[in-house]
């Protein structure tokens, strides 16, 4: 075996060792009902009970370390209420709505009737073959270029992932993945697996209360169709003809949950101006004969098209003559075709008709009629920047007011041979002048023209000026433009736009046109159009958030349409405080319960939740108001955990669902976000590999130890970081731990009995103390890092601290004993079969430590953690200072050689001086430092005043001005940035304790730690103990408050001086 596999070996024998404890636990906890929760017969006061609850994962996969991090915000917070003894409820529910599971499974369908069962894939190579680029046109093939069938989105990722792929990565057989085709194969699958890994990872879960969506869930599906009348009741629902976002392959609306990508993109509205080509047609456009034909543009901007010059198109763009109706022909391109397909502008529904392939070649100098233009023709010219992916591929041009327009045509103006180049007439050109349109503040009648000058932009690739000229400009036309000329002169631009837009569409001069704002690919695959349809929607405030029909659950009063996953997650908080009486343990809800599905009627519901009055049911009284009871205990929830990308839409939606159905003491109390999880410092991604799931880490690490690296992960909206380093030290630090306890009790290492009494035991103490208290703090502030530090890194460097502090003379028993009992404690929460196995089987405690209590502390002492700090400073500091004079003794004086370590006299004799006091010069400094500090905002006044007072009170006064001033100003400078750290106390004269009641107090620590045989502490402002520095005198002058000064001999030259000193003073 390799020395990288004894290595690896050892924490996963450490890891095995907990996964046992951690089996263990979990079935004492399963049997004793630890985590179930009742509702007391009274309402719950402020700090009674607390109910938390997590937005319930997607089950078209295993949870993974993702879905664990935020899961972890809830149950730290969870088991810390829970120890503290409050009633908690923490529920769980696994998400089924929607389209990701119908895609995945539809997915897995087409690859296995196109590859095979098992399903052979083609290789990489495989799928790279030898095509024209998609835009290609004659003028632009370039032979020999490769261009791979794969999606963009697939080719950033660096690989393709099969679905089947990604099934077999669970472990599962072939003949387990064919099973998976079957949509409700996947609802019976994966909810059970979540739940046993959640249960694994020891998740405090009253698991009676857990449930599936769907209407396999036919209480469920009942109480999301009343949540959805009571909406429709209060006119929060509307059906109305909407642009949505939409996958033709699903057919049907694509919701953020049902996006590969592109979640949280939105339709963009634009104008599409109908620009009619003049006869007669050119040879190209020949069978279009008899059909109004149109370049098609789209506007945001319809109030500008007064001033239009020309229209651009893209030379070398793709371009179609699509059937619109029986009489229009729009030219564009095929994607906007296809778009428009889907919102009733197309000859045949859905599916764009194509008369003619062109090119942009092909539309360069096509006379135009443009509605709103004062010039009666205007002519198509080229424009090499359009984007073909944006828009139509055809654009207005208004150089008055676009900056890219101005510019563009400036150009062509201005330069004959690229108007030859691309076959473009004078007189499609030149007679064309900038028309005034709208007078803007600063930028004038002509605001693009102004604007480009001012920044001297020159051509079309100063493509950062014209994004800053535009910046400037558009905004600023909306908000303070005033029209110049049309129907609505004298406007402002932002009142006369809806008109204009209005005017025209009516007019039948242009037509509505809405795109994705950004690429949309669905989670069958397919790119996503705008389509308009026919919906019912919720009317979310002022942006009518929509939120459209999807699958499984019906909406009750129109079977054709189906409440999404959006809109059946935003209240089923409340479902958790009854779902154990309706189901009987069973998520499916198809137990053998005392309520059937059908009898949960309006009214039922109504009483439950909305305070109304005790329906006529065949549900027992004593049933219906155990229901009422329950909700009316754990509501309002205290708090929802969820990932940052819910902010926009869930989390919105839930605050709005429970103001709208439920009284005001019922609103939620509380959310909390976190930034998304990074696995040791990159993305985590199965296409790169670079993924793990809850399970698996379980495996790896044990559940304790992934929970203490999720802990450590981070807790900010910032990306957090699991570090896998971290969780095998955390199998390394528990492990030890429970051994060291076990050796501890076992009496392998004595301990002192009695009172804690030292200085060591009392600093301990006082550490204990501090750790109860922050780690309370944190706790209660979601800071679990935080927790972490506090409550075990830094009372572990406590008690280590303490163990070689006490040396010889012992720990004290009693204080090891509160040390164990206190940190268990903390660890709770986030290390809970750890903390349940030291209880147990170490401490020999009863009861589950799960609800011990939060442990008790005495009143932290601050001025004592200080004195020692400043005793383990200074031995730190003297330590090297020793070194650094062994050093000067070994080497050799002037001529001789240099003293090898072993014959060099060795320095046994310390001298520790303590300079207790600032007085002279330097108190002086920190009197005037003092007066001009603000206390409130931590900072001085200026440094001029500041220098002045000092120049005057401390450096005039004295003969040596220059000496003074440059012993002086460090110190004061010094102080200053000490003081802007810590506060008004760095300015005192002395340090809040006594410094050399602490060092010698600890004199036997120092000689331990120093490894001399002789040691004393010495007031650095006593001639008699200055003297005993004989020739080292000069370094005594350097000890200052917090700062001792130290002074090492042998024992040959500390008597030498002695005598000296008692042959003077005799």
């Amino acid at each position: 075996m390799s020395t990288n596999q004894i290595s690896s070996d050892k924490p996963r024998r450490r890891a095995e060792r907990l996964r046992k404890i951690e089996e263990s636990i979990q079935a004492i906890w399963d049997e004793h009902k630890v985590f179930e929760a009742e509702a007391g017969q009274v309402p719950a006061r402020p700090g009674d009970k607390f109910f938390g609850n997590f937005t319930y994962p997607y089950m078209n996969g295993r949870l993974h370390l993702g879905h664990a991090f935020t899961i972890s915000k809830l149950e730290f917070a969870a088991a810390y209420h829970r120890l503290c003894g409050r009633n908690v409820l923490m529920p769980f529910a696994f998400h089924c709505t929607g389209m990701p599971i119908k895609a995945s499974a539809d997915k897995l369908d087409r690859e296995i009737t196109k590859f095979g069962n098992p399903p052979k894939f083609p290789s990489e190579e495989e799928e790279t073959t030898l095509v024209a680029p998609a835009d290609s046109t004659e003028a632009s093939t370039q032979p020999g270029r490769f261009k791979s069938k794969r999606s963009k989105a697939a080719a950033k990722s660096g690989t393709v992932k099969y679905q089947w792929e990604i099934m077999k990565s669970y472990c599962l057989t072939d003949e387990e993945v064919v099973k998976f085709r079957d949509p409700y194969h996947w609802l019976s699958y994966f909810p059970s697996k979540g739940k046993e890994d959640l249960k694994a990872f020891g998740l405090g879960c009253d698991w009676r209360r857990s449930f599936v969506t769907t209407n396999r869930n036919l209480f469920y599906d009942s109480f999301v169709q009343w949540q959805m009348r009571k909406l429709l009741a209060l006119g929060k629902i509307v059906k109305d003809n909407r642009y949505t976002i939409f996958s033709p392959l699903d057919r049907q609306p694509c919701g953020d949950h049902d996006r590969a990508s592109g979640e949280g993109v939105e339709p963009q509205d634009y104008v599409l101006i109908k620009m009619e080509v003049q006869q007669p047609f050119p040879e190209k456009l020949t069978p279009l004969e008899g059909k109004k034909v149109f370049l098609a543009a789209a506007t945001l901007r319809p109030e500008t098209m007064y001033g239009q010059t020309n229209c651009w198109v893209l030379p070398e763009g793709n371009y179609g003559a699509y059937e619109i109706n029986d009489t229009d022909v729009f030219i564009l391109t095929e994607r906007a075709a296809l778009n428009l397909a889907y919102q009733k502008l197309s000859r045949v529904p859905e599916k764009p008709s194509c008369l003619v392939k062109l090119t942009g070649y092909d539309l360069i100098g096509l006379p135009l009629k443009s509605p709103l233009a004062f010039n009666e023709v205007i002519y198509s010219l080229p424009m090499l920047t359009i984007l073909t992916d944006k828009g139509t591929g055809i654009v207005t041009s208004v150089p008055s007011d676009s900056p890219d327009d101005f510019v563009a045509l400036h150009v062509l103006v201005s330069r004959p041979a690229l108007r030859a180049n691309y076959g473009v007439k004078d007189e499609w050109v030149l007679p064309f002048k900038v028309i005034p349109v709208i007078n803007m503040p600063e930028f004038g009648d002509k605001s693009a023209e102004t604007v480009c000058t001012n920044l001297q932009i020159k051509s079309q690739n100063d493509k950062d000026k014209l994004a800053e000229a535009k910046k400037l400009t558009y905004l600023k036309g909306f908000t303070e433009g005033t029209m110049l000329v049309g129907e609505f002169k004298g406007k402002n631009v932002q009142d006369a736009r809806p008109l204009i837009k209005a005017q025209l569409v009516d007019a039948g001069l242009a037509v509505l046109y809405s795109e994705p704002e950004k690429k949309v690919m669905s989670r069958s695959g397919d790119e996503c159009v705008v389509a308009l349809t026919d919906q019912w929607c919720i009317t979310y405030g002022e942006g009518e958030w929509k939120r459209l029909a999807e699958e499984c659950t019906h909406i009750p009063w129109d079977v054709e349409f189906l409440v999404e996953s959006l809109s059946d997650s935003t209240l089923y908080m409340a479902f958790y405080t009854v779902a154990h009486i309706l189901q009987n343990g069973d998520m499916y809800g198809s137990g053998a319960g005392i309520i059937r599905p059908d009898e949960m009627t309006d009214a039922v519901w109504d009483f439950i939740f909305c305070n109304g009055p005790e329906p006529e049911s065949d549900i027992p009284s004593s049933l219906l108001a155990k229901m009422k009871q329950e909700f009316e205990y754990w509501y309002p929830f205290d708090l929802r955990v969820s990932g940052k990308d819910l902010i926009q839409n869930h989390l919105i939606f839930c605050i709005y669902n429970h103001v709208a159905l439920l009284e005001k003491h019922h609103w939620p109390r509380s959310f909390r976000c976190n930034g998304h999880l990074m696995l040791n410092s990159e993305k985590m991604s199965k296409s790169t590999g670079n993924f793990m799931t809850l399970c698996q880490a379980i495996e790896m690490y044990s559940a304790d130890a992934t929970r203490f690296a999720l802990a450590d992960a981070g807790d900010s909206m910032d990306d957090a970081n699991f570090v896998s380093d971290t969780a095998n030290s955390a199998v390394l630090r528990l492990t030890k731990e429970i051994e060291w306890m076990k050796e501890v009790l076992a009496a392998k290492s004595p301990l002192r009995g009695g009172e804690p009494s030292t200085y060591a035991d009392r600093v301990f103490a006082n550490e204990i103390n501090f750790a109860i208290r922050e780690t309370e703090k944190n706790y209660e502030s979601f800071m679990f890092r935080e927790a972490l530090k506090t409550g075990f890194y830094d009372l572990q460097a406590a008690r280590d601290e303490y163990r070689f502090s006490c040396g010889a003379g012992e720990m004290n028993q009693e204080l090891v004993m509160k040390f164990m009992d206190v940190q268990t404690r903390l660890m709770v929460p986030i290390c809970p079969h750890y903390a349940e196995h030291v209880w147990k089987e170490i401490l020999k405690k009863s009861g589950f430590v799960v609800k011990a209590g939060w442990p008790v502390a005495d009143e932290p002492d601050p001025t004592l953690r200080k004195a020692n700090k400043y005793l383990q400073d200074t031995i730190v500091f003297v330590r090297k200072l020793l070194q650094k004079q062994e050093a000067g003794s070994k080497k050799g004086k002037k001529g001789r050689a240099a003293l090898s370590a072993s014959s060099a006299p060795k320095l046994t004799i310390g001298l520790i001086y303590v300079n207790e006091l600032y007085d002279g010069w330097k108190a002086d400094c920190l009197d005037i430092l003092r007066l001009n500090f603000n206390v409130e905002t931590c900072s001085f006044a200026p440094n001029e005043e500041i220098d002045s007072a000092i120049s005057v009170a401390v450096i005039e006064p004295v003969p040596d001005r220059k000496k003074m001033k440059k012993e002086c100003m460090p110190f004061v400078r010094f102080k200053m940035d000490e003081a802007m750290k810590v506060g008004l106390q760095a300015l005192d004269l002395r340090l809040p304790f006594g410094e050399m009641e602490v060092l010698r107090e600890n004199k036997e620590l120092f000689k331990r730690q120093l490894g001399v045989e002789q040691l004393e502490i010495l007031d650095a402002r006593n001639p008699s103990d200055v003297k005993k520095a004989g020739s080292h005198q000069n370094l005594v002058a350097q000890a200052s408050p917090g700062n001792p000064a130290a002074v090492f001999m042998t024992e040959a030259d500390f008597v030498s001086v002695g005598a000296h000193n008692m042959a003077i003073a005799g």
